[in-house]
């Protein structure tokens, strides 16, 4: 199972107009230790920043799950409450048991329909809470170096 971190990098950005501007960036790391995921996302980020930058924060991501895309216009990534729904036997009550999910859509609509066909192998049942466009702009998830 994937340990995602966010790590945010702050830097001095050219605009559209020329302008220099300082902003933070969020980004999704996959990686098993705070110090593995500030490597790993400065091996990422490093050739696309230039000039001073920073790790302005580091923080583990509560992820069940990262539903991703293979349309290359999907470019933004939505985070998803989910509540899977089971009945207790004893009592007939109904429990739900929610989790966050983040899903790689082009727009709210896509994303709905990118998590219900990511779910679709899904035994239980489960129900959509809430769905929300986050800031992260890239997802770096841990891929096995040849040595």
């Amino acid at each position: 199972m994937a340990q995602w971190f966010e790590c945010k990098i702050r830097y001095d950005k050219t605009m559209e107009d020329g302008k220099i501007k300082r902003v933070t960036e969020p980004y999704l790391v996959d990686a098993l230790t705070f110090t593995e995921a500030e490597k790993r996302f400065l091996e990422e980020v490093a050739p696309f920043v230039s000039g001073d930058y920073e790790v302005a924060d580091i923080k583990k991501a509560r992820l069940s799950e990262l539903i991703d895309s293979v349309d290359g216009t999907d470019d933004r990534w939505y985070k998803a409450k989910v509540a899977f729904i089971t009945l207790d036997e004893k009592t007939a009550v109904e429990k739900r048991t929610s989790q966050t999910m983040l899903v790689k859509a082009c727009d709210l609509k896509k994303a709905v329909a990118n998590l219900e066909k990511g779910m679709a192998g899904t035994m239980g049942d489960w129900e959509l809470t809430s769905m929300a466009e986050t800031q992260i702009l890239d997802v770096f998830p841990y891929e096995k170096q040849d040595d």
